[in-house]
């Protein structure tokens, strides 16, 4: 991840700490430093506990996997669902039949 760090040598750190010490000033260092340990401990603690969900997720997934083949190859162990209830609808939609009448004639005896 931070491979470049390696090849850095005692004159490149000492040419950082001088540009930033020129940035910020001898008096906003601690702060600066502290500010920038608590980051770097937040983002530690952030990211092992996301490894460990995801840990924990991977490690449950197959043992979820071994419960559920026994069930799906003995068909004795099968239980009935329980129907669910649905509401009844509150108004059918009427459906056209073969009996109703053209408007043609209806339109004839209004007039």
């Amino acid at each position: 991840m931070l491979g470049f760090i390696q090849n850095l040598g005692a004159m490149e750190i000492f040419l950082i700490l001088l540009i930033v010490l020129l940035l910020f000033g001898a008096k906003r260092l601690p702060e600066l430093s502290r500010s920038m340990g608590k980051s770097l401990r937040e983002f530690k603690k952030a990211t092992s506990e996301v490894e460990d969900d995801f840990r924990k997720a991977m490690n449950e997934e197959p043992e979820k996997e071994k419960s559920e083949k026994p069930k799906e190859s003995s068909p004795k162990m099968a239980v009935p669902t329980p129907r669910s209830e649905t509401a009844p609808m509150a108004d059918p939609v009427p459906v056209a039949t073969g009996d109703a009448k053209p408007d043609s004639e209806d339109s004839e005896k209004k007039a």
